[in-house]
């Protein structure tokens, strides 16, 4: 295990020789228990601003070697004024979490520190990029503001995150745990959905924040670094042609439609091991950042079900906040059918993937490579639901559901002959995007390999997009 201290872990992170410490003599006020004989400049957090790859942000990092890492009154004011300097000037922030919760001794006073640092990830919020990494224990009150985070990275076998430890779960439920089994970084990457991304080591994790923040604006007034496209930009993408199976009943991954057509084949996936059945992640076409919401056949034959909404919901959410374009690859079943998902509420889940798709503003791009059945069909990005470009293979089926589910109602009383021969009619009808493309839905039919080309001339037509939603205080999303 390489495990860094936190000024160790900030030079990984940032630029070298541009980090600036701020109030690294402040020491906490405490007198409860002894405290008085245990003030250390600095009180274990190191809090400062610095860069990553030229461009500024801030940074506060806990040091579990000083009480455990645990938050103070002081800690909570160091940690608040970067929030506040890194709102002020637009930058993002990134926090290193490595502590044990709220420190004991003070009571109130550090509980109410923990408030002080929510409300400011709350109005940080859509203004600049947050970003927390979890690098060792962080337990009660110390979640929530990972929790109020863009995005969550963990280190396997150094992190946990949990509201309540082990003992404390004994105690209420009789339930035995450890601190990993309740919280690791497998838990949370895998079962929960709470971390995007779960990193093998320190630096990993380290390396992957800088990796992001280079895909991301500075604040919600920008746009995202421009990499200069060395990638042609109507490269013909061959490898396309035999991706999607002649069988409509045969899985493929989807990430081989989203690697070929990024620059440099390069897909940045953001949590590939929860809700794998939607797969979402950035890449670049043409220099610029997109972002990708991406059925997956291999799981669920690509349904969408309650963890797969709330997943692709967040992250459309935080595209259309900062600027970031949306290109949606669809091939859905529908929403996944059983009593576990409509008794957890598929309803209202899946309710907050339409909301996001229909309230973002930014541009917005589907192609539908197979099938796209029912209400799932709408929920991804139809035409209806405000897309600005909606192109389709000719492989595409676009109908309320499979020929054999719209035959099985429609001709139930017929023999299995008869309806074997209905199916065949229905396939003919509605096993292709033309009906579709005859009513406007379907912007343009196009064959695999100028996926890039043709995709890249939808979001170049669509850059200087002006639209606004009607004025209000804010949506009533279903949470």
């Amino acid at each position: 295990m390489n495990k860094l201290n936190v000024r160790e872990r900030i030079d990984v992170l940032l630029d070298k020789n541009t980090f600036v410490e701020v109030d690294k003599y402040v020491k906490h006020h405490c007198t409860n228990f002894g405290m008085e004989n245990k003030r250390i400049a600095g009180d274990g957090v190191v809090c400062g601003y610095g860069k990553i790859d030229g461009r500024l942000v801030f940074v506060y990092g806990f040091d579990f070697a000083v009480l455990g890492g645990s938050l103070s009154s002081a800690n909570a004011q160091k940690i608040v004024k970067v929030q506040e300097m890194a709102l002020k000037v637009g930058a993002p922030i990134i926090g290193l979490n490595d502590s044990g919760g709220a420190r004991i001794q003070e009571g109130i006073e550090s509980l109410t520190g923990f408030a002080h640092i929510f409300r400011r990830n709350v109005m940080s919020s859509g203004v600049i990029p947050q970003i927390s990494a979890i690098m060792g224990p962080c337990a009660g009150g110390s979640c929530y503001s990972p929790a109020l985070t863009d995005f969550i990275l963990m280190v396997q076998d150094e992190s946990q995150m949990f509201i309540t430890g082990p003992n404390v779960v004994k105690q209420v439920t009789n339930e035995e745990c450890d601190k990993e089994s309740l919280g690791g970084a497998s838990v949370h990457g895998s079962i929960s959905g709470v971390a995007n991304f779960v990193c093998q080591n320190d630096e990993e994790c380290l390396m992957t924040i800088r990796e992001l923040l280079g895909f991301l604006p500075s604040n919600n007034m920008e746009d995202a670094p421009i990499k200069p496209a060395t990638d042609e930009l109507t490269r013909i993408c061959h490898e396309l042609d035999n991706v999607v199976p002649a069988d409509p009943n045969q899985s493929y991954d989807i990430r081989n439609i989203i690697e070929p057509i990024c620059d440099q084949q390069y897909f940045f996936e953001i949590q590939p091991s929860w809700a794998k059945n939607i797969v979402i992640g950035f890449g670049r076409m043409a220099g610029r950042t997109v972002g990708f919401v991406a059925n997956q056949p291999q799981e669920k034959s690509g349904a969408l079900d309650i963890d797969a909404s709330e997943k692709a919901a967040r992250f459309i959410r935080f595209c259309d906040c900062f600027n970031i374009p949306i290109v949606a690859i669809e091939d859905v079943t529908g929403f996944l059918p059983g009593i576990q998902q409509e008794h957890n509420g598929i309803i209202r889940h899946g309710a907050k993937l339409v909301y996001a798709f229909a309230e973002a503003t930014v541009p917005k791009v589907t192609l539908i490579t197979r099938k796209a059945y029912g209400g799932a069909y709408i929920a991804m990005n139809s035409k209806q639901l405000g897309a600005d470009v909606n192109l389709a293979y000719p492989t595409a089926e676009i109908a309320v559901m499979g020929a054999k589910g719209a035959v099985s109602i429609l001709y139930r009383k017929e023999t299995p002959e008869q309806q074997a021969e209905r199916v065949k009619e229905y396939e003919e009808k509605f096993a292709n995007p033309t009906m579709a493309a005859e009513h406007g839905f379907i912007d343009d039919i196009i064959e695999p390999a100028d996926t890039r080309h043709a995709l890249i001339q939808a979001l170049e037509m669509c850059r200087n997009k002006n639209q606004s939603n009607p004025p209000k205080k804010h949506g009533n999303i279903p949470l």
